[in-house]
């Protein structure tokens, strides 16, 4: 009976985990030509701001309630360039978060600030899209990032178990802010089938409307993240992860 209560914890606490079911190949690699870098400053008119949300699975509705959720927060401060992708076909208007559908929304280009939203499962070589049951890795968003930003102030959140793997050299460049839900040897939590959002997506999106800069939003989103995990009894912290280059040290988040 004993062993039987300890296999029954451990798949729940697995269920709560933001871990993929199955993984493959990670992406092909993809192509294209950096922007034009333009002077950073601390503020980009909301209006030039370009977003793309990916929800990568289904089996939780913690991953499109977070992406729904941010998308009503950006246009609540004034973006308008918004694309949404979701891992289930029924969401319309959103289109399919395929790897081929995910890179060419990074890649297409516009605005002059950058804004790049994933919460999926994951694992240490990538997040989790389910619609082609592969992984997206770092190297791959590295080089659709530099196609479709180039040197534009960019911010990217990667919301999945062990996405510290994300600041890899090669993505931590001087025009990126880089947030991630959990350290590279980390799950992160909240992503079961009675999850309304991640843990790491509730304290973002509960942190957006106080915070001025993109760092500021960043410490905050940890703090509350620790809370949280603490009060749920989480055995093991995720440890969410923050780069900051050193042209946008002070980006503001867009504001209506």
């Amino acid at each position: 009976m004993y062993l039987r209560l300890v296999a029954i914890a451990l798949a729940v606490l697995f269920a709560a985990a933001c871990i993929p079911e199955t993984t493959s190949a990670p992406p092909p690699s993809s192509r294209g030509t950096a922007v034009a870098a333009v002077p950073v400053s601390g503020v980009v008119p909301a209006g030039r701001w370009r977003a793309v949300l990916i929800a990568g699975d289904n089996n939780s509705p913690a991953f499109d309630n977070g992406v729904q959720s941010m998308r009503d927060k950006l246009v609540a401060h004034g973006v308008r360039d918004i694309a949404v992708y979701s891992s289930a076909a029924s969401k319309a208007p959103a289109v399919l978060a395929s790897v081929a559908n995910v890179a060419t929304a990074v890649r297409a280009g516009g605005g002059d600030a950058c804004f790049v939203f994933i919460t999926s499962h994951g694992e240490e070589r990538g997040f989790f899209l389910r619609p082609d049951r592969r992984l997206f890795d770092p190297g791959s968003l590295d080089r659709v990032l530099n196609a479709g930003c180039g040197s534009l102030p960019t911010v990217v959140v990667v919301s999945a178990c062990h996405s510290g793997t994300f600041l890899t050299p090669d993505m931590r460049k001087p025009n990126r802010v880089i947030l991630t839900a959990a350290a590279t040897d980390r799950t992160s939590f909240g992503c079961g089938a009675g999850d309304q959002y991640t843990y790491y997506d509730q304290c973002l999106l509960q942190q957006f409307d106080g915070a001025a800069t993109w760092r500021d939003l960043a410490v905050a989103t940890r703090s509350c993240v620790e809370n949280l995990e603490r009060r749920m009894g989480v055995p093991t912290a995720s440890l969410p992860q923050t780069f900051v280059g050193a042209q946008v040290q002070d980006l503001r988040l867009p504001s209506p």
